[in-house]
């Protein structure tokens, strides 16, 4: 008895093209801004918890080298968020300060939406780092109007 070979229905949802550039660009600029703000907002964690921010501290935290750390920092100083002198501490600039200010807000508001949702914490924390950078106002407003914020 010979094999037939599966058709497959065509697709019923086709997302238009243009849609799906404008949400593939959008992707793009967010994911540039991404390693920004985890590192704005890990040094503003490890100030907050041992009065300063190392290079040592960082690689451990963000699971990546000294010599990735001090790559993006030096990024991180022409783009003024950071001040960083060799052999001290990382400080955070005005403007770092308050990108690391608007990057854990938006991780407390998505962390709390996943948990009202019933997610586990240590899920919701570790879905929280990806969907925070890529929240979008609007649903990050949505998101803090079901939570009643």
């Amino acid at each position: 008895m010979p094999v037939k070979k599966a058709v497959r229905a065509p697709r019923k949802s086709v997302r238009p093209s243009a849609l799906q550039a404008e949400s593939l660009q959008q992707t793009r600029r967010e994911h540039a801004s991404e390693t920004a703000e985890d590192y704005v907002e890990a040094i503003a964690d490890l100030t907050a918890a041992h009065g300063e921010a190392r290079v040592v501290d960082l690689a451990r935290r963000l699971g990546v080298t000294h010599v990735t750390v001090n790559r993006t920092l030096a990024r991180l100083q022409r783009e003024g968020y950071v001040n960083v002198q060799p052999y001290r501490a990382i400080f955070l600039s005005d403007s770092g300060r308050t990108l690391a200010e608007e990057c854990q807000h938006r991780h407390g508001i998505v962390v709390a939406f996943l948990r009202s949702l019933g997610i586990p914490e240590k899920t919701a924390e570790i879905d929280a780092e990806g969907i925070e950078h890529h929240v979008s106002p609007a649903t990050l407003a949505a998101f803090a109007k079901h939570l009643g914020r």
